[in-house]
């Protein structure tokens, strides 16, 4: 009987065959091919919000410039806080204005693949100073993924401090 035990016992103790040991690697390497795409459509993801976080805080950063500028100069912008304005808004059909005459004044800057474009919109034709109030626009546009791009639009509205006319 003990020779039977021992013979039992060595089959029992012999280990795994080539074939077992070849499945466990094979398993192993497609949960490692898993892991690693789920770690880049992580990162991905995580660049994408970057993007969308830098585009929120690139439109909020315009249209706070223009709550805080005087009135008179809302149609001028300094974007590289020098003191000298750069942009002028135009409404004159060019550019990121879609329609020359229609009242609504345009400007847009691009930085890091995000393209701002805001605009003033005067509550009745003619000049800026005349106009009782404005609504302010800022859409930004990053991208988002292979050939997408997402949009974010904050607006507000500002009322002229010097307006003494009637509605």
């Amino acid at each position: 009987m003990r020779a039977r035990d021992m013979a039992m016992m060595n089959m029992n103790d012999r280990g795994f065959s080539l074939i077992e040991v070849m499945l466990a690697m094979v398993i192993l390497a497609f949960a490692v091919v898993g892991v690693m795409g789920m770690h880049q459509w992580g990162e991905q993801g995580m660049q994408y919000g970057a993007n969308g976080t830098r585009a929120l805080a690139m439109a909020e950063s315009r249209l706070e410039a223009k709550r805080a500028m005087p009135w008179e100069a809302l149609l001028r912008d300094d974007l590289d806080a020098d003191g000298i304005a750069e942009v002028t808004m135009q409404d004159d059909g060019e550019g990121a204005d879609e329609r020359a005459g229609d009242g609504i004044y345009t400007a847009s800057s691009e930085a890091g693949g995000i393209r701002l474009v805001w605009t003033v919109q005067p509550d009745r034709p003619g000049t800026l100073r005349d106009a009782g109030s404005a609504v302010l626009l800022v859409h930004a546009s990053f991208p988002s993924g292979q050939d997408r791009r997402r949009d974010v639009s904050l607006g507000t509205m500002r009322a002229n401090p010097n307006y003494a006319g009637s509605r």
